[in-house]
């Protein structure tokens, strides 16, 4: 995580974060030069329709499914939503009171004891429960452990800046949970019922997969690799607070890391920051995790909403808003997130910042990422409802397309993956795609100071993407 000095970014390559009151100064050379490869003509066609791309069949039907079924809300119409809130008006005393009761029953599932409660900011409740009780040990093979020690982390890393950075708003009071707690933002009645489905609550909703991705409602800008094998990833990812339309559509920004074959057995661990007003009733950018092993059917969840990634840090709650966040012409901020996996054990970690761990996912969750991942991708997702008939001006990224560079247009960087021996290393073919080129963007290069990067993203409805 970390403020980026635009005066001293490429003397020192590296950010300051603790020097948040002086904003960026423009430069000339912001936008770094591409590799010679990445000519600006090799832009235009990243930016057009991907899957018009000459690439290989296994690999496009690997992107095409990824990109179709990676999101994790499905949009509503306005007809349904409409529908829904007719539905609403009409008071059905046994109904409510069923969906209530089902609502208070699932809330005492997941909503655990907690020795203190913290207040946050932007009004959620921040529970420290004990670490042994947290959701993740209510798995049937888990019940009676505790949390395992850290492990072996991967060689490459920078070994300074160790200390936990404060990057949420909840922990801004200096207030903090206890060692031996984790920290777990409470899930209200609100929040359930404004879910699409309180069955489905805190999960990818089912529908039919399919592999065209121009009338699914889901529009990517991504940078990926395959065909090698995958043992972890790692990325900066700059920070910004979209504008998003519609409850029932999100933005988000992450990595993914993927195994399977692309069907009903399609695994995947993924990390980042998103704004869903859905899930959470606000604009803040917040930290999430995801995981699943059945393509989105009846395995995972988003954070610690059902019981599968274990927490081991007291700092970072997953699901809180991240603060600060970037600003257009100003201070950039970014947070680097790496997931690997143990050598010794076989799990697969996720770190914050430069050594801050946070938790990891067992590795009998999984089929396939028990092994290995065969695929790493990275970028941005929003959901299109087409509100009254046009496309929708929920943003990706700052909303800026990703030729304004840096300072204007959000971006990934540094990026890197980790090998079978757990060392960590810079990508060697990244690719990028954009779906729908006139509504969101990408851009990729490569420098010493930012290894692969890419800018990234788009303000959505404008007069290219009526």
């Amino acid at each position: 995580m970390s403020w980026m000095d635009a005066k001293t970014r490429n003397k020192r390559g590296y950010f300051d974060h603790r020097r948040r009151q002086h904003q960026c100064t423009k430069r000339a050379n912001t936008t770094t030069d591409m590799a010679k490869e990445m000519t600006p003509g090799s832009f235009s066609n990243m930016a057009s329709s991907w899957c018009n791309r000459k690439i290989s069949s296994v690999i496009s039907v690997f992107v095409c499914f990824l990109l179709v079924v990676s999101s994790k809300i499905c949009p509503v119409s306005s007809s349904e939503t409409g529908s829904r809130h007719a539905t609403n008006q009409t008071f059905r005393p046994q109904e409510e009171l069923q969906k209530l009761k089902i609502i208070r029953e699932h809330l005492e599932k997941i909503n655990k004891p907690a020795v203190k409660t913290i207040q946050s900011p932007v009004g959620d409740l921040i529970d420290c429960v004990l670490s042994h009780q947290q959701p993740a040990f209510d798995h049937p093979q888990l019940k009676g452990q505790k949390p395992l020690e850290p492990p072996e982390r991967p060689k490459g890393l920078d070994p300074t800046g160790m200390a936990t950075e404060n990057f949420q708003l909840w922990g801004l009071s200096g207030e903090a949970c206890p060692e031996g707690t984790v920290p777990i933002r409470r899930t209200t009645e609100q929040d359930m019922l404004r879910a699409s489905s309180i069955r489905r609550f805190g999960r990818k909703l089912r529908r039919h997969v399919r592999r065209d991705t121009n009338s699914n409602g889901h529009e990517h800008a991504v940078g990926y690799v395959t065909g090698e094998q995958y043992y972890g990833a790692k990325a900066s990812i700059n920070v910004w607070a979209p504008r998003v339309s519609s409850q029932y559509e999100f933005s988000l920004s992450q990595m993914w890391v993927i195994s399977g074959s692309f069907g009903d057995d399609l695994n995947t661990i993924e990390a980042g920051w998103q704004v869903s007003p859905e899930l959470y009733g606000d604009n803040y950018p917040r930290f999430f995790t995801y995981w699943t092993s059945d393509a989105y059917q009846a395995t995972g969840c988003y954070n610690l909403l059902c019981s599968g990634f274990v927490q081991t840090n007291n700092r970072v709650a997953i699901g809180a808003a991240i603060s600060p966040t970037s600003s257009y012409s100003g201070g950039q901020f970014d947070i680097s997130l790496l997931v690997w996996k143990d050598p010794k054990h076989g799990n697969w970690w996720l770190e914050f910042g430069n050594g801050v761990l946070v938790g990891y996912w067992p590795s009998f969750l999984f089929t396939h990422l028990r092994d290995h991942a065969s695929m790493v991708q990275f970028g941005g997702e929003i959901v299109n409802s087409m509100p009254s008939g046009f496309h929708t001006s929920t943003q990706m990224g700052s909303g800026h397309f990703a030729g304004e560079g840096f300072g204007k247009a959000s971006y990934f960087r540094n990026l890197q993956v980790v090998d079978w021996d757990n060392n960590l290393l810079p990508l060697s073919n990244l690719r990028v795609l954009a779906d729908h080129p006139n509504c969101y963007d990408i851009q990729g290069g490569i420098n010493r100071v930012w290894g692969n990067y890419f800018y990234y993203g788009g303000p959505g409805r404008n007069v290219r993407c009526p």
